[in-house]
């Protein structure tokens, strides 16, 4: 009897040990960001989406850390350089990155030099939303559907702003899977510009992210046409899904599916490779915490700023499938597309 006594209360401190170690972890986790100063990086400059963003998340994430929690702007390479510092900075959670994981996801498909991550071995916290892209005409355009380019007979004209940009990186996707003659007119300075020739018939069509396309058609500047991906837009609900537009064939839904998971990346906080397990798992708490918080959904909704918050192991198994899972074969194609706006 004394010998069962002594297994049960052996067993029962045991039990209770194993039970408060996670708790214990997670405290001196809590502890180690107690009045630190965390930089939160943003690898464009100041007064655009990503900044706006990071600014917004950011005292929210002061609280929840019991830190100070700094935006810090490191514009260079369309935000590659930011990357290339966060990829080697020491794995601390003291510096954490709300990046664009498209572009960055893009940039390392197409192996753009100066390059020096790999989207695969980041450890990450979350994505914060990941909007579709928008087909957009001009107010005045003769096209109203989808169909109607397709059977145009003539050469489309896309606006976009750059090599590998999102603009001209949706564009080409959309001509090559519906065998479209498309010229995509580099050299704007934005999704603003581009959208203005667009309205002024100087271009046909533009590719923008549904909270920019949806300021525009409100303003009556553009007309959208689609969704160019399977899941329709939150304010564009009247408006198809490409998939919906028209019939595509097996190669034409790969290519919109690829370009699909490539922007399901969107906007996404993200650590150095290598972070020490508890703390990963405490920052990925507190930000899901943050991103849940019912106040900063309404502060973003108010700005039009979407919080949708994805787990980050859903988060790295899309930079794993765009940047990890592909063949070589669809990795030299995606180069080959992804080329023709240069």
């Amino acid at each position: 009897m004394g010998a069962m006594r002594l297994r049960t209360q052996l067993a029962f401190g045991l039990a209770c040990l194993l039970g408060a170690a996670p708790a214990s972890a997670q405290d001196a986790e809590k502890q180690f960001f107690h009045g630190k100063t965390v930089r939160l990086v943003v690898g464009s400059g100041t007064g655009g989406g990503y900044d706006i963003y990071a600014r917004l998340i950011a005292p929210y994430l002061t609280r929840a850390l019991d830190a100070t929690v700094v935006v810090e702007n490191q514009p260079g390479a369309g935000g590659i350089s930011s990357l290339n510092r966060l990829y080697v900075a020491t794995p601390d959670g003291l510096t954490m990155s709300f990046a664009n994981g498209t572009s960055a996801a893009f940039a390392q498909i197409t192996e753009q030099p100066g390059l020096r991550f790999d989207l695969a071995k980041f450890d990450y916290l979350a994505t914060v939303g990941a909007p579709p892209g928008i087909w957009l005409v001009g107010p005045e355009s003769p096209f109203r559907t989808v169909k109607d380019i397709a059977s145009a007979g003539r050469k489309l004209q896309w606006g976009a702003s750059g090599p590998s940009d999102g603009l001209g990186n949706g564009a080409a996707f959309a001509c090559t899977a519906l065998k479209l003659d498309c010229q995509i007119v580099a050299g704007y300075t934005g999704s603003n510009q581009a959208a203005l020739a667009v309205t002024k018939g100087e271009m046909d069509a533009v590719y923008i992210p549904e909270s920019s396309a949806n300021n525009f058609v409100k303003a009556g500047q553009l007309v959208a046409l689609a969704t160019m991906a399977r899941k329709k837009s939150r304010w564009f609900q009247d408006k198809p899904t490409i998939h919906e537009a028209m019939p595509l064939d097996a190669d034409a839904q790969w290519l919109f599916d690829f370009h699909s998971g490539v922007e399901d990346l969107g906007r996404v906080m993200i650590l150095p490779p290598g972070m020490p397990k508890a703390r990963l798992a405490y920052l990925q708490g507190v930000v899901k915490e943050v991103l849940h918080n019912p106040q900063l959904i309404a502060d973003g909704e108010r700005s039009e700023r979407i919080i949708e918050y994805l787990d980050p192991e859903s988060t790295l198994q899309n930079a794993l499938k765009v940047v990890a899972q592909v063949t070589p074969e669809q990795k030299a194609r995606v180069q080959k597309i992804v080329s023709r706006e240069k």
